[in-house]
């Protein structure tokens, strides 16, 4: 796996966790604030999100966000 492929798994890993572990009603978005969707995938290259996770993310209950996080982390160990 290349350097730069393990240290952004090892962030969306980090970030994921903090924000699993956030209390409720603190869910942090995923958001780094590098919006760009992919073509290939459909998924934002900054957060792994779909548009639909992206634009429904206000809307959602923590439950919903904590899958989100969940979904990314997956996403990023599928992309390595």
């Amino acid at each position: 796996m290349p350097s730069t492929a393990r240290s952004s798994l090892t962030a969306i890993s980090q970030r994921a966790q903090h924000a699993l572990a956030a209390p409720d009603g603190h869910v942090p978005s995923p958001c780094i604030q590098q919006c760009r969707i992919n073509p290939d995938d459909q998924y934002c290259n900054g957060c792994l999100r779909s548009i639909h996770e992206i634009t429904a993310w206000r809307n959602l209950d923590d439950a919903s966000k904590r899958q989100v996080w969940r979904e990314t982390v997956v996403r990023a160990a599928a992309a390595v």
